[in-house]
């Protein structure tokens, strides 16, 4: 359980999916600097900031060797840090191959599984969703390949020149990993991280159920007293969500864009 006491002039940040990297160096370069704008903007007030999984598109961490790019955005973590900002990293579908590069270089903690998250006794439930819930049979014997210790070891023994062009060319465009098939709301009894979410609520309450993965800003009303959040992305929609005054909501960049709630 991460406990957080929050002082009253303070927020706690979550966002999602940025995917660094894809699909081209120059559009994402674009999409860092528009985040880096943002943590920027939420610096003054920012108690802790999770970042729920698919920070980067690719990420593999070699004993000596991580992925070229992505300066500005590590430094700005790095900074925020520094200034006494609490971060914690989520690994996704596309970055699950973290391994102790963030805890050691930046002092950021990096959870591979569902977190629980206490703030001023609000119960949230954190993960960033891929391979939760019923279905995704393909991805799930996937990630059990991606995550077999035999496999992982293979893969570092390429060079990794050769290495990171492989995962890259896979992940934007292998359908089981990208997830580019599922954008759209499915209805309340096909989205299965909604169907994941109440089925955790038989065995225990929780405020409020927060994931990213889907990259379609939701708010959906699971029962009186618990509500679900999908984050969006920061592809197409530049969405987060805040806790502030008691209570979680999701938030778009431009703050003229309307964000649909399910009922």
């Amino acid at each position: 359980m991460i406990e957080i006491k929050l002082p009253q002039d303070q927020k706690v940040y979550f966002s999602s999916d940025q995917h660094f990297g894809a699909p081209d160096p120059e559009s994402s370069r674009k999409r860092e600097k528009t985040f880096v704008k943002w943590l920027d903007e939420i610096k003054s007030d920012c108690h802790s900031l999770f970042l729920v999984g698919d920070l980067f598109d690719f990420w593999f961490e070699y004993k000596k060797v991580v992925p070229k790019g992505f300066v500005r955005v590590l430094g700005k973590l790095a900074e925020l840090k520094d200034a006494g900002v609490n971060v914690y990293l989520f690994v996704g579908n596309h970055d699950l191959w973290m391994r102790d590069y963030f805890p050691t270089e930046f002092d950021i903690p990096v959870f591979h599984k569902p977190q629980q998250l206490s703030i001023n006794n609000f119960r949230i439930y954190l993960a960033h969703g891929d391979g939760l819930g019923p279905g995704d049979h393909g991805y799930k014997f996937m990630k059990k390949i991606f995550l077999n210790p035999i496999c992982k070891r293979l893969f570092r023994a390429l060079h990794p020149d050769l290495g990171v062009s492989l995962a890259q060319y896979l992940s934007l465009n292998n359908k089981l990993i990208s997830g580019d098939s599922d954008i759209t709301f499915l209805g309340k009894e096909d989205e299965w991280l909604m169907q994941y979410s109440l089925e955790v609520l038989k065995d225990e309450h929780y405020d409020y159920f927060i994931y990213g993965h889907r990259h379609l800003p939701m708010t959906i009303q699971l029962n009186d007293s618990s509500k679900y959040l999908n984050l969006g992305d920061w592809i197409q929609y530049n969405t987060y969500a805040v806790f502030e005054n008691s209570k979680i909501e999701l938030k778009a960049l431009d703050p003229q864009v309307k964000l649909p709630h399910y009922n």
